[in-house]
């Protein structure tokens, strides 16, 4: 199994950053990418006001495609977590504090039902996942 990793100390990163994807992962390069960017936000690692590396730098020091990176931002892009500016790094806009619109609560709800569904499918108990769930929580911000 290779692993590409990526641990970034930058100026615009206020703490070093591992970033670890396994390309022998049934998930993606790119959602790997987002997914553990997404973590970082959420752990309050990344800031709201902080930069990305552009995605030219990202992928060379991940030693991957700049199109898997372009994807991933893109992808935090549409979530509203980042600005993508031309030319520019990405700028992280998710980790502010705000009241959600109905409309994205209801689009966290809508993703949170068919893995609640597959977890309770395979016999997963209902105190089992309220206990995952704060265990889950305890790690982010």
């Amino acid at each position: 199994m290779t692993d590409f990793c990526l641990v970034i100390s930058d100026t615009d990163w206020r703490d070093k950053m591992n970033i670890h994807l396994d390309p022998s992962s049934e998930l993606q390069l790119y959602k790997q990418l987002a997914n553990q960017l997404i973590e970082l936000i959420a752990k309050g690692e990344l800031k709201n006001g902080d930069t990305l590396p552009s995605v030219r730098t990202m992928a060379a020091d991940l030693g991957i495609n700049v199109s898997t990176v372009s994807k991933s931002y893109h992808e935090l892009e549409e979530k509203g977590l980042i600005e993508l500016k031309p030319k520019a790094k990405a700028l992280i806009i998710g980790g502010q504090k705000k009241e959600l619109k109905e409309t994205e609560v209801e689009k966290v709800e809508n993703a949170l039902k068919p893995i609640m569904a597959e977890a309770f499918a395979r016999g997963l108990e209902k105190d089992q996942m309220t206990n995952l769930f704060h265990r889950i929580l305890k790690q982010w911000k």
